[in-house]
Parts: C-alpha cells; structure tokens; sequence
C-alpha cells in the first residue's frame, strides 16, 4: 500500500476470522507493523480488533491505554476492516434461527437449487440442508412488461424504482404476510431471508 497524506497518523487494516484476528497497521513515519490475536478472549478483552489497534497504538506511542476506556481515535487516519465470520457461521450452521420469505409457489426454490452435481449419474445425490427452518410464501406476484409480448390492459400496472414497467398479476397480501411473520416470531425465530420475483425492480 502506497503512504497516504496523513502520514502522521495510523491506518488499519483488519482482517476479523472466526478464530484469528490479523491486523496490519502503517504508523506514523511509514513503518508497518502486524499483530495477530484470538478472535474470542473474553477473559483478556471484549473485542479483538479494539483491542489489536489499542495494542498496536500503545506500543507504537508509548501511552497506556486501558481497556475500559475508549481509544482515542484523532491519531487514526482509517481503519479497513473485512470479516468471514458470517460465512463461517452459515458453514457451520451456527447463526440465528431463520426463516425464508418466498413468492407463492416457489417455496422449494433453494432446495431443487440448480441440479449440478459432481456426478451427474449418481442416482443417490446427497443435497446440502437448506439454512432456514421455516418458509412463508408471499402471496403477490409481479411479471416485468416486455414490449410486443404482454399485451394486457386489463391487468393493472405498477412502476419499479428503477423505472421499469410490471404488470400486477397479484397485489401483496399484507394482513396474510403480517400474520405468517407474527407466527414464526412466536417461535423465536428472528432472521428473515426474504427472496421476491422481480423485486430489484
């Protein structure tokens, strides 16, 4: 990485794991520096990137910096920070209970996925579980309007925020929707994937 104008403060960049934590910092002067902590320690600290850079800004000033106060954050010009930790979850089915919120009719979706398979003639194909317990199909359904092809003043249309023109085959059932999201709350589910035909629209 190039030096930047404020070459008198620190930069870090900081790489947060399911186990390590690896943080590399330019500090003033231009000299760089490495630390590589336990991603979870909680007898010896709360967070492993706060407590990386206090480390690092201890070292490299000579101030002591304790814990429980906030790092003094004047002599940071940025901090980079990237994280695997939420795939590593979903890997390791560790996350939050989930459920999965579809347009009618196509509930099994991400279980029949794409059908590849490393072995296309293997009559026993093994199929990852899916990482949601619960499935709420949205009644509503959009169909984009291509032009010559549907052809429907009777149905009534919508406009997309990016413009584009939808017919409006069913409007949103939302006292139904509200209902099946109230119902998997009670069972203490609180993460919702939410997958709508045509919704980038």
């Amino acid at each position: 990485m190039a030096a930047t104008a404020d070459s008198d403060k620190f930069e870090f960049a900081i790489d947060r794991g399911g186990t390590f934590t690896d943080v590399w910092a330019r500090c003033p002067g231009g000299h760089e520096t490495v630390l590589k902590l336990l991603s979870e320690d909680p007898r010896n600290y709360k967070d492993a990137p706060t407590e990386a850079i206090r480390r690092i800004l201890e070292q490299e000033t000579g101030e002591v910096m304790p814990r429980n106060t906030p790092i003094k954050t004047e002599r940071i010009a940025w901090i980079r920070m990237g994280t695997t930790v939420a795939t590593n979850a979903l890997l390791e089915r560790k996350g939050q209970r989930t459920a999965f919120a579809v347009t009618a009719g196509f509930k099994d979706l991400l279980h029949i996925g794409n059908q590849s398979r490393p072995d296309i003639f293997d009559l026993r194909v093994a199929c990852p579980e899916v990482l949601y317990e619960e499935v709420i199909e949205v009644q509503e359904r959009l169909l984009p309007i291509l032009q010559g092809v549907h052809d429907h003043p009777d149905v009534p249309q919508v406009k997309g925020s990016t413009g584009e023109r939808l017919l409006l085959l069913q409007e949103l059932d939302e006292k139904q929707l509200r209902d099946d999201l109230a119902r998997v709350l009670a069972k203490g589910i609180t993460s919702l994937a939410v997958l709508l035909l045509h919704s980038y629209t």
